[in-house]
């Protein structure tokens, strides 16, 4: 993917916006060297605070590789706050829930393995927070679904919407820009929301359900 801001701008915006503590730069390290996939700690930073903004207690997460975003969410839940995460692969289930309880978040973050499309039909809300970062093939088919979880006043958050600078280009038609482009034109007509898209990393759209 290509980078959308300029790097002196987002170095400028990183050095005062993403910080990450010891545990997180840890896990990103494990992300990067095992080459999973791995929000920006910007997107991190944001998450935590529209759960903060929102006064979370309970928070789903459609993709959860080794646990670095739900962690920047996990940390500023309560006690009985509750964040479900969907993780297609075991492995990587089990290596987030090692992430969980080295960072002391354990007892209120869970993760449910398997196809996040099959599992939300199990699911009952309404969450606070809901962060999809899992295939982008399911954008779209999966975003009704998930308003409807939501609480009134409730966040979906979508990561990669701009995906690259690709949902810009018509010439582009893989099957991933059309999942996102579909996702981007369909939150900003759905009367059931107030949305923005926002250039964060490699794009993020807000979704506020009414």
């Amino acid at each position: 993917m290509g980078q959308l801001i300029e790097p002196p701008i987002d170095e400028y915006v990183r050095g005062l916006t993403a910080v990450e503590d010891e545990h997180l730069r840890r896990v990103a390290g494990e992300s990067r060297r095992l080459q999973l996939p791995l929000v920006d700690a910007q997107t991190g930073a944001l998450l935590r605070l529209l759960a903060r903004m929102t006064g979370a207690r309970r928070i789903l997460e459609i993709g959860t590789a080794i646990g670095y975003s739900a962690l920047w969410m996990a940390a500023v839940l309560p006690d009985d706050g509750m964040l479900i995460s969907m993780e297609i692969d075991a492995t990587r289930a089990a290596g987030a829930r090692r992430h969980f309880e080295e960072a002391g978040v354990a007892g209120r973050t869970s993760v449910i393995v398997g196809d996040a499309s099959r599992l939300l039909h199990k699911m009952s809300g309404p969450f606070d927070v809901i962060f999809q970062d899992g295939d982008k093939l399911l954008y779209s088919p999966m975003l009704d679904r998930l308003v409807t979880m939501l609480r009134p006043g409730g966040v979906l958050v979508s990561d990669n919407v701009l995906w690259g600078g690709a949902v810009a280009d018509p010439r582009n038609q893989g099957e991933d820009t059309l999942a996102i482009r579909a996702l981007n034109d369909f939150v900003v007509s759905d009367a059931r929301v107030d949305a923005v898209m926002l250039p964060v990393a490699d794009g993020i759209t807000l979704v506020r359900r009414r």
